[in-house]
């Protein structure tokens, strides 16, 4: 092949800095789970044209962080108590076999040092008492760990797991009652990379995920509407 069969490379797309913004949004719980995306409404604030905000949800759609519903439009995806248990069981996959690859490859001082800017945004944010700065970070934290296994599969993979699992936590920002304890355990974790024994530290980052889990099940539980 020649290289004038080559495309140049191209900056991101119109749709791609779309979809890109509403992961970001949905992330952040601007949008919530359950709201319906109106076309001219976000075509007017992005200032675009209708074509690529509409491949700009599909791309969404197709990663499952929006549906859409016939004759209806599109929507936030909302998750139920069993894909809240499917994502951090298919998160614990993920960053186990992340966690392996820093552990055979001689990462562990790398990624060590790379997980400090999160632990320390998260101590932070505890202290001040500020939730969703510490679920920032909570977020953070495990979005580094997955990209210091230098697998982009792993990492894109993790992206849309990462989104859903705020999409889960919805409007409580946390399942700690003392943001300093969610703190706490994740410096312990950390420290664990760096040192710890590996059937400890896969064992450690097990059964922080499952906790999350009986947690938000926990909360979930106590929000629902309680039968007569």
């Amino acid at each position: 092949m020649a290289l004038t069969d080559l495309e140049p490379a191209s900056r991101q797309s119109t749709a791609e800095f779309i979809a890109d913004r509403l992961r970001a949004a949905i992330m952040k719980g601007a949008l919530e789970p359950g709201a319906q995306l109106g076309e001219a409404e976000l075509a007017a604030h992005f200032q675009v044209s209708r074509g690529p905000l509409r491949e700009a949800m599909q791309r969404l759609v197709s990663e499952g962080i929006l549906r859409s519903i016939r004759h209806r439009g599109i929507f936030v995806t909302e998750l139920s108590l069993d894909d809240v248990v499917d994502v951090y069981r298919s998160r614990s996959v993920i960053e186990r076999g992340a966690l392996d690859m820093i552990l055979a490859d001689g990462r562990r001082e790398a990624t060590y040092a790379a997980l400090e800017s999160a632990v320390l945004e998260m101590r932070d944010a505890a202290e001040r008492g500020n939730a969703a700065a510490v679920s920032d970070a909570d977020q953070k934290f495990h979005q580094i760990l997955v990209e210091c296994s230098s697998s982009p599969r792993l990492v894109r993979a993790a992206k849309t797991l990462l989104i859903e699992t705020r999409m889960c936590m919805g409007a409580l920002q946390t399942t700690y009652p003392d943001l300093r304890e969610q703190a706490a355990e994740h410096a312990a974790l950390r420290e664990e990379i760096r040192t710890g024994a590996p059937p400890k530290v896969r064992r450690m980052l097990v059964e922080h995920l499952d906790d999350a889990v009986q947690r938000l099940q926990a909360q979930q539980e106590n929000l629902s509407p309680q039968q007569p």
